[in-house]
């Protein structure tokens, strides 16, 4: 985090400075623009008047008295002076809020995510404003979620290296035997490190909103039964009941079958994870608008205040042995089918998530 003044700070100022008002010398350059188009329109009128009056004169072969002539330029002046007194005060109702628009504009362009913009003035510029308002902030979160993303992606990948480097330089120096159930460990790590950056690409892929997708017309029983068995051995190591419901699901729907799969995968994993010796995990599918698919399971729920960060990135609990991915891999799935995806506590104890994916066909 930065502390202090930006390095493309001017000397003597701070970054609290300017906030909610425009910096003097961009107020002189509105202003100055202003009244100098001000004077020459000023200029142009008076030739254009006296232009008028001699073409006037000269049409009518009577030249016009001075007194008529003086009179003439005289209003013109006392109009062009009001029309100039009047910019000059638009001028300033719109100079200020735009300046202060500019001045945080600078200031993003140097680095400064922070700034924000006090909306005033008309209605059109306090909407630009707070458009620019809202850019920023999203400039904001997006460098924070960048950075948050960077830490907690050495963190998972510190651990598996810190494995596979202990073991091979201790075999190399003697320390350890190159035995089978060692090399093993470090196969099991690599392979930790492969689902992991799989992840990472997947994900990035589907938050880019590039994720190739493959709809065709599918039965919802064919991709439930595909990932109930994609974790079936996991679920007998650790004695937990994979069970389904469809008896209310659609016959047909069309999704990306692979990509729906994974999603009830990552959704499966994870609800065995938190699931209990002896739990049971019910998949269960009904027609809604479309396809309504539930993943609950028996285990110990999550707590309230984590609800509405499950589907965040690298979000774990401290018992899991996920890489915290495979949540937020399942709702850029679901997004990318133009559905809903939602986690609640179940009743009767355990967590529910719920899917939702519109008929396609409709």
């Amino acid at each position: 985090m930065q502390h202090g003044p930006p390095p493309w700070w001017s000397q003597g100022g701070h970054p609290g400075a300017g906030r909610h008002g425009p910096p003097p010398h961009v107020r002189r350059r509105f202003l100055r623009g202003f009244v100098g188009a001000a004077i020459l329109f000023l200029v142009v009128a008076l030739g254009a008047v006296v232009g008028v009056v001699a073409i006037t004169s000269r049409l009518l072969g009577d030249g016009p008295t001075g007194a008529a002539v003086a009179g003439a330029i005289g209003l013109l002046v006392l109009v062009v002076v009001v029309l100039v007194a009047t910019g000059i005060a638009l001028a300033r109702r719109f100079a200020a809020p735009l300046a202060d628009v500019m001045d945080a504009a600078e200031r993003v362009r140097g680095g400064d995510t922070t700034i924000r913009v006090h909306p005033r003035g008309p209605r059109e510029v306090r909407r630009l404003a707070a458009t620019f308002n809202e850019m920023v902030e999203r400039l904001d979160t997006d460098e924070r979620r960048r950075r948050a993303l960077l830490a907690d992606l050495a963190h998972e990948l510190r651990t598996p290296m810190s494995v596979v480097r202990g073991n091979v330089e201790g075999m190399l120096d003697g320390v350890y035997e190159a035995e089978p159930a060692r090399l093993r460990t470090v196969v099991d790590e690599v392979a930790v490190l492969e689902r992991l950056l799989d992840d990472l690409a997947t994900l990035s892929t589907a938050e880019a909103g590039a994720l190739h997708m493959e709809v065709e017309e599918v039965a919802p029983s064919a991709i439930v039964d595909a990932a109930v068995r994609a974790v079936g051995d996991r679920a007998h190591q650790a004695g937990v009941t994979v069970a389904t419901d469809m008896a209310g699901a659609p016959g047909r729907v069309e999704v990306d079958p692979m990509r729906i799969e994974q999603v009830l995968v990552n959704l499966l994993t994870n609800a065995v994870r938190h699931t209990p010796r002896g739990g049971e995990v019910v998949v269960s599918a009904t027609d809604e608008a479309g396809l309504r698919l539930v993943v609950a399971d028996t285990g110990s729920g999550i707590d309230p205040d984590d609800l509405p960060h499950v589907f965040d990135r690298f979000v774990r609990s401290a018992d899991s042995g996920g890489s915290g991915l495979g949540l937020a891999i399942a709702r850029r799935l679901v997004e990318a089918h133009s559905g809903t995806i939602a986690a609640r506590p179940r009743d009767g104890g355990g967590t529910e998530v719920v899917v939702v994916l519109p008929d396609a066909t409709a």
